[in-house]
């Protein structure tokens, strides 16, 4: 009796173990083919990704100068600085009051004399409406424009950009030896407002928002940037002469 008990103990845990195996086979087949499913999904949706085209690059800003584009700048009575054989224009748009317009400034002077009569600079008015002094010190250097003396108030303007009064710019006149009735017409015609909005009016259309904005044989260049930056543009227009 205790042999056949055995026996059937044995048999027992034969068909345990049996049902065991078959049981873990089942579950291990049921898992591979969800793990196979899965990577058939993730290979699928690789491929989509790999065809899919690429989200468009971001436009510029609507209306701002492309700085791949060449501009036709024409500078009419603009004041002028340098050779008039030069074969690189500098065209700034600027603003008086604007600080980044003082720091650009020691910039241009080094293109000057680094370049000499290779190259020569055009100014355009920008008084920008959030300088309120802004526009007296364009009002000033374009009636000193009128009397052949548009650079010299200029540089008077900038290397003294805390003191912009009306005052300042009368004393600039008498110490420039201006025709101080003259300067006083002109500071105060319509005709020295008409050419100020006629700049402002054609930076509009050009796109041009900020100051120093600057074409460079109608290429745009925005900012105080480098020397370096004109450099390198500057060198492109002249090695096209």
């Amino acid at each position: 009796m205790q042999g056949n008990s055995s026996g059937g103990a044995l048999v027992a845990a034969a068909l345990i173990l049996g049902a065991s195996i078959l049981g873990g086979a089942y579950w291990l087949a049921m898992a591979i083919d969800r793990g196979s499913a899965e990577i058939a999904g993730l290979n699928q949706a690789l491929k989509t990704a790999a065809v899919a085209p690429a989200p468009a690059a971001r436009p510029s800003a609507p209306g701002r100068p492309d700085p791949e584009k060449v501009y036709e700048i024409e500078i009419g009575d603009a004041p002028i600085r340098g050779a008039e054989s030069a074969k690189v224009t500098v065209v700034e748009w600027a603003d008086f009051q604007c600080p980044f317009c003082v720091r650009v400034n020691p910039t241009l002077e080094k293109i000057a004399e680094e370049y000499g009569d290779k190259v020569r600079f055009g100014f355009k008015h920008l008084p920008l409406s959030m300088h309120s002094k802004a526009r007296a010190a364009h009002q000033a250097s374009e009636a000193a424009h009128r009397q052949g003396k548009f650079w010299e108030m200029h540089d008077r303007i900038f290397a003294n950009p805390k003191d912009l009064s009306e005052e300042t710019y009368l004393r600039y006149a008498n110490e420039m030896g201006l025709d101080i009735e003259k300067y006083k017409s002109d500071f105060s015609s319509s005709s020295v407002r008409k050419v100020i909005d006629a700049d402002l009016a054609k930076a509009r259309e050009l796109g041009v928002s900020g100051t120093p904005s600057f074409f460079i044989n109608g290429r745009f260049l925005s900012g105080a940037q480098p020397y370096g930056s004109f450099a390198r543009v500057i060198d492109e227009e002249l090695a096209k002469n």
